[in-house]
């Protein structure tokens, strides 16, 4: 069995330079979570594409990140939860405080707090203008998944110095070596996370 990484972005989709994008070349079992559109998230939408990739590759590690990461979390009482082998969930997104950072509103509904189903890694900033840590700390808190402070780095993203982020794969590996249903011997995923 080969375990795929599922890359989940957030608003605007991880463009050029994102940790993300650079992921997707790292990792040969990486795959993009698509969305028809990256600038007007529907969380009904988006989720229907984050459920067909999961159905489409059970057992994946989910790479989340900002608003990614929430919907991520809405999978928590869905039927393709089951099929989650774990999730590394990176700098969750406030959608108030999106909303008021780009001037616009987004309708993304409430953050889920429910526990999540399947082995999670919450990683947070203590300076993030999207979500302030002790948010980010209760969220985790619910969502009964550990909290990594990641220290004072902004959103973990472009606009914040992040490039490839490299200190990250120890945190995906980590998550990956909690994965529901793992094979006895390491997938081609999990290899390659140590292989960095």
């Amino acid at each position: 069995m080969t375990r795929k990484v599922l890359i989940v972005p957030g608003l605007n989709g991880s463009g050029e330079g994102h940790w993300q994008r650079f992921w997707l070349e790292d990792f040969e079992e990486a795959q993009l979570v698509e969305q028809a559109d990256w600038t007007n998230p529907e969380a009904g939408r988006w989720q229907q594409g984050l459920e067909a990739a999961i159905r489409d590759n059970p057992g994946a590690i989910i790479v989340a990140h900002s608003l990614g990461t929430i919907l991520v979390a809405r999978l928590a009482n869905s039927p393709v939860a089951s099929l989650v082998g774990c999730a590394l969930l990176v700098a969750p997104a406030d959608i108030e405080r999106t909303s008021a950072l780009h001037a616009r509103s987004y309708e993304f509904g409430r953050i889920p707090t429910d526990p999540l189903p399947f082995p999670a890694q919450v990683v947070a900033s203590r300076d993030d203008v999207y979500m302030s840590l002790e948010k980010a700390v209760a969220l985790a808190k619910s969502w009964q998944a550990p909290l990594f402070d990641a220290g004072y780095v902004g959103h973990i993203n472009v606009a914040s110095g992040f490039g490839r982020w490299v200190e990250g794969y120890e945190l995906a590996r980590q998550v990956a070596d909690r994965c529901h249903e793992r094979p006895q011997r390491a997938t081609q995923a999990q290899a390659q996370l140590r292989s960095f």
